[in-house]
């Protein structure tokens, strides 16, 4: 008997010191703060050929807007939708970019206050109701072909001293991340688009000529008209001694790799028109020439307010580009690193069976190539960077007093 009340008695203060315990020593418990910290921001989202629409916002501080791209998946092809639905070719692009989504992990959380996303640079760039035009990110939103969301993130800052590291956010949400990505998508058109606008190679250049004028609408005429003709020779190019220093293997080298900025849609008549080889003096037409800066003249040959330049190529396809009015509207399409202001360029091409056997090119291959070429070209007014348009020009010294509209012979076909 006395053995089993000594028994109960070493149970009794066991139990005692086990509640003590509990009382005394807290729990070991994860702080609410990092309880996702780890986890996949989108763990459904597992398949990066799911996702058909990619929006991108960025947003200019200098002036108070935000800049959006919007690409979506239509009829087959890929599309800049908010870009007059200009087609592109994304390649491997989208799957590097979706698959640069897929896998973001929470890796470290930084903070859990709204009054820190001005200084790691999560502000929506959608929100209307914060003030300050700073600390403004980057919206990227991936959507399946039902429109449902793949992933939403606003990506902020680069992560001081922590390289390939920036501060992340889900729209809607207080939380920031630090996260490992080198996923960085553009809203730049000029970063979604084909590189080499003309697909032309320096290599089959035969010949250029450069016409640099500008159009006096109030006295019907060409002014300051100057042309400088380049020629492939062996050993060099002939007219090269003209221009100055380096100024031929930066027209060839722009001519080459030509990027656009921005696009404008032509009326469907004048498209249509362009496609077949021909241009109508209809009211859709002179309106949208003018607004641009074209202009067809009663003989019915086309210039650009800006001049023009004319590229043959050894398998016979001859390029004209017209350079048309300063292109103002829009934050996109602002001067290239502050030098020069960006223009429209009309581009078109046709195919000379003579240059063709002038040059002992393909000439099949040229007069195929020009079909392909005015299919792309008829349906748009390009936007191209003042420093790109200033390299398109190449002409020095002191240029001729204003001349009358060139005759017949001289004028470039459409």
């Amino acid at each position: 008997m006395r053995e089993t009340v000594k028994t109960a008695a070493w149970l009794g203060a066991a139990a005692l010191m086990a509640i003590l315990a509990a009382w005394t020593q807290p729990e070991r418990v994860t702080p609410a703060i990092l309880s996702d910290q780890g986890e996949l921001f989108y763990p459904n989202f597992r398949d990066p050929q799911a996702a058909r629409v990619i929006e991108v916002i960025d947003y200019e501080e200098s002036t108070a807007t935000a800049r959006p791209l919007k690409i979506e998946f239509r009829k087959g092809r890929w599309v800049v939708a908010s870009h007059h639905n200009y087609p592109v070719e994304l390649g491997d692009r989208l799957a590097r970019l979706a698959a640069g989504l897929v896998d973001l992990r929470k890796d470290m959380v930084r903070s859990d206050s709204a009054e820190e996303h001005a200084q790691f640079g999560v502000i929506d760039p959608l929100d209307t109701r914060v003030a300050t035009l700073t600390g403004r990110g980057k919206r990227v939103t991936l959507r399946d072909a039902r429109g449902d969301v793949l992933a939403d993130y606003i990506f902020g800052k680069p992560v001081e001293n922590k390289p390939g590291y920036r501060y992340v956010r889900i729209p809607g949400r207080k939380r920031t991340y630090i996260v490992k990505t080198d996923a960085d998508p553009s809203a730049r058109l000029a970063d979604w688009v084909e590189p080499n606008l003309l697909r032309l190679a320096a290599s089959a250049i035969r010949r250029i000529v450069v016409q640099r004028y500008s159009i006096d609408e109030t006295l019907g005429r060409i002014a300051r008209a100057e042309t400088l003709t380049l020629a492939r020779q062996d050993g060099g190019w002939s007219g090269a001694d003209k221009l100055k220093p380096g100024a031929l293997q930066a027209l060839l080298g722009t001519l080459e790799g030509l990027r656009i900025v921005d696009v404008r849609p032509k009326p469907p008549t004048l498209a249509e028109d362009l496609r077949q080889g021909q241009v109508r003096l209809t009211l859709d037409s002179a309106l949208s020439f003018r607004q641009y800066g074209f202009f067809l003249t009663p003989q019915g040959r086309l210039l650009g307010k800006e001049g023009e330049l004319s590229v043959e190529t050894a398998d016979g396809l001859v390029y004209v580009l017209r350079f048309g009015e300063v292109a103002t509207s829009g934050g996109e399409i602002k001067s290239a690193g502050g030098r020069g202001e960006n223009r429209y360029l009309m581009v078109t091409a046709s195919y000379d069976p003579a240059r063709a056997s002038k040059y002992g090119g393909d000439g099949a291959a040229g007069e195929r190539r020009a079909r392909e070429l005015n299919q792309r070209f008829a349906d748009w007014y390009y936007v191209i960077s003042g420093p790109d348009f200033e390299k398109l020009r190449p002409l020095g010294g002191e240029t001729p007093a204003a001349q009358p509209a060139p005759t017949s012979q001289n004028q470039p076909q459409p």
